[in-house]
């Protein structure tokens, strides 16, 4: 197709006609919908952040709309997301005459780029031994300090008390990266920690059991196994059309997000054997492996930005779950911009 790019070529490849939708996704959209409370705000961030950022990041607000009422959204609502998502610097308006279009800011992409990198890229399963631990002083003020426990939790931190929160990890810089964003580099005392040689491995369980409920956390999982599962056998026989792939793969995307974010993703060597979380994942990529076609087809069909169509993916996009496969065409493609 004459402009069109091997990408847009991926996201038709192996489709065909149209598709009928298909009930079984049909109907495990709506019981998803009708028994989820679902923030508009949040679910307009995933859809920037899965699909729209790697698209070139900006679509017509008219067709954000469009791409939202599926999700039971109305214009009204989306309009008053956009809004206030501007207000907390998440996305950026802009203007050609009378037709407005959004973006990701600076700022939104810069907050959303670490639980997106928890999604596709984890950590390894390389761990020297060292932990990170924060000693937070009782003369920092209550709401400072609620503030920064709540930004050591997202990175996954667990509290041993009200003033010591610790992770099991080599990484330092991300720890430096909180406490300067939250203003606290010469409050806070961050300190590198290793265990003593001889120290069993009981000792270590049972500190991991007192800073983090994997308990919970390994049921929240069993939710979401149990809830996409049924989707892999409709998806498997080629029965999703376009719109039905974006509905399901952005719901995928929010759930799992919404669920990693309660997992602080520690080292193999201190977690359970055969932990939960490692199928969730794999569920999700699978279903991901399966979706992403359709779901970008119906994507680019449905929006545009103020420079004309969507652009093709970056080549990032390609990497995500470990590899997305795709036809020749597109490889070079993303070979060459790689």
């Amino acid at each position: 197709m004459e402009g069109r790019s091997g990408v847009d070529a991926a996201a038709h490849h192996g489709h065909g006609p149209e598709r009928m939708k298909s009930r079984v996704i049909e109907r495990w959209v709506e019981a998803h919908l009708a028994g989820r409370r679902i923030s508009a705000n949040s679910l307009i961030i995933s859809v920037y952040g899965d699909l729209i950022a790697v698209h070139g990041g900006v679509v017509w607000l008219a067709d954000l709309i469009r791409l939202m009422a599926p999700f039971g959204l109305n214009e009204r609502v989306v309009r008053t997301s956009v809004y206030r998502l501007v207000q907390d610097d998440w996305l950026e308006s802009g203007q050609v005459g009378r037709r407005s279009y959004y973006r990701l800011a600076a700022s939104g992409m810069r907050r959303f780029a670490p639980a997106w990198r928890r999604i596709f890229e984890p950590e390894g399963e390389g761990w020297s031994g060292t932990w990170q631990v924060v000693m937070l002083p009782s003369a920092l003020e209550a709401r400072v300090a609620d503030n920064l426990r709540r930004e050591l939790s997202w990175a996954g931190y667990g509290a041993l008390n009200a003033g010591v929160l610790l992770r099991p990890t080599d990484d330092a810089s991300t720890l430096r990266n909180i406490l300067d964003g939250c203003g606290l580099r010469d409050r806070v005392v961050p300190l590198t920690a290793r265990g003593l040689d001889g120290v069993t491995g009981a000792a270590t369980d049972e500190l991991v059991r007192e800073c983090w409920d994997l308990q919970a956390i390994a049921a929240t999982y069993d939710g979401f196994i149990e809830h996409f599962r049924p989707l892999l056998r409709a998806f498997g026989a080629g029965e999703a059309e376009p719109e039905q792939a974006f509905l399901v793969q952005t719901l995928l995307m929010h759930e799992f997000r919404r669920v990693l974010l309660h997992d602080p993703q520690l080292p193999v060597q201190v977690m359970p054997n055969r932990w939960r979380g490692d199928a969730a994942r794999e569920l999700c990529a699978r279903l991901y492996r399966l979706s992403w076609r359709a779901a970008c087809r119906h994507l680019q069909a449905s929006c545009a930005t103020p420079e004309g169509p969507l652009p093709p993916p970056s080549a990032q996009f390609f990497r995500r779950f470990g590899g997305l496969e795709l036809p020749p065409a597109a490889t070079d493609e993303v070979a060459a911009e790689g």
